[in-house]
């Protein structure tokens, strides 16, 4: 039996201007000579002077867009913050996100393209997907060599906008996917978490979840996943029994996270999530709200069964992995 067959048993049981500075001020007009000039010799205006062959007239720096998210207010909802290093659940997302980091370095029997693409998901919505993404975000960039870039794709809830601060109508994917002139770093908003970036969802657009499996999303996943090679992308996706679309987002990523509730997401709508993605894909299976009797820890507490497999657990499984943790 594989290690996902059993845990699937186990349910029946500012930055201020980025540094750039303001750019070059626009050239103030000098107050008007109130003595005329003599009619014969009027005066000319001296010409600008024309930048050199093959070069182009440098623009103003625009400030680049930043966001400062409520680290206290999260921590208060129960998530993992910079502030709480040693915490529980810190500890828990460490065992979490092992494996994927392993990924992305290569260190995987079966090489993974496009390995730092990583998307959380599940089948319902309620199932603690956002929270799981966003903890595990924080996370990643928690460690001394990643950055992460923190992608709110779930068009249908776009939960994570409001709770990392982010003010409603914050242009965002939808906008660089509907408009050819926004470009990702247009939008990417920096944050008072050093390593951590995000893209917000975009404003409303009533094609949304169209426009996560077109053409130039899969575009899009290609350029971030070779520009930034360096940078681990975590996406809060939609839930698979949702839309159709989300299936096709799954099949754009590297690794794919799948987040289940346990005792509450129902086994056969699971089974019909999961068949939505394809085999070749790596997915790791994350039992969340898992009942657990811990007595150096809490007592009965929440937590997260981790069974880690390929392809639905076909062909490849590593060991489970099974944390606690409290999750909302």
């Amino acid at each position: 039996m594989s290690t996902i067959e059993k845990a699937l048993g186990s349910l029946n049981q500012p930055q201020p201007a980025s540094g750039d500075g303001e750019g070059a001020p626009a050239v103030a007009g000098a107050a008007a000579d109130k003595v005329a000039a003599p009619a014969a010799q009027p005066q000319t205006p001296t010409p600008a002077p024309t930048p050199a062959s093959g070069q182009s007239r440098p623009l103003p720096s625009a400030p680049r867009p930043s966001v400062n998210i409520p680290f206290d207010v999260l921590h208060a909802k129960g998530f993992l913050t910079p502030a709480t290093p040693r915490s529980v659940i810190a500890e828990e997302f460490r065992t979490i996100k092992r494996p994927l980091l392993r990924n992305i370095l290569g260190q995987s029997v079966t090489p993974i393209p496009q390995a730092n693409l990583i998307m959380v998901t599940s089948a319902l919505q309620g199932d603690g997907k956002t929270f799981c993404s966003l903890n595990l975000a924080i996370s990643i960039a928690m460690e001394q060599d990643k950055t992460v870039l923190f992608i709110d794709a779930d068009m249908l809830k776009a939960s994570a906008g409001t709770l990392l601060g982010i003010p409603s109508g914050t242009p965002g994917l939808i906008d660089i996917l509907n408009d050819d002139r926004i470009k990702p770093q247009d939008v990417i908003l920096r944050t008072n978490m050093d390593k951590l970036r995000i893209l917000p969802a975009g404003r409303p657009h009533e094609h949304a979840t169209e426009l996560l499996a077109s053409e130039n999303m899969q575009q899009l996943m290609l350029e971030l996943s070779a520009r930034y090679s360096d940078r681990v992308i975590v996406f809060d996706s939609p839930p698979l029994l949702l839309t159709t679309e989300s299936a096709v987002l799954a099949s754009f990523m590297g690794q794919i996270l799948f987040v289940a509730a346990a005792n509450v997401t129902p086994q056969h709508a699971i089974k019909e999530a999961l068949e939505r993605i394809s085999e070749e894909k790596m997915v790791g299976m994350m039992l969340n709200m898992l009942p657990r009797r811990r007595f150096n820890l809490f007592g009965m507490g929440y937590g997260y069964g981790y069974g880690y497999g390929y392809g639905h657990g076909h062909r490849e499984s590593g060991p489970a992995e099974t944390t606690d943790v409290r999750s909302h």
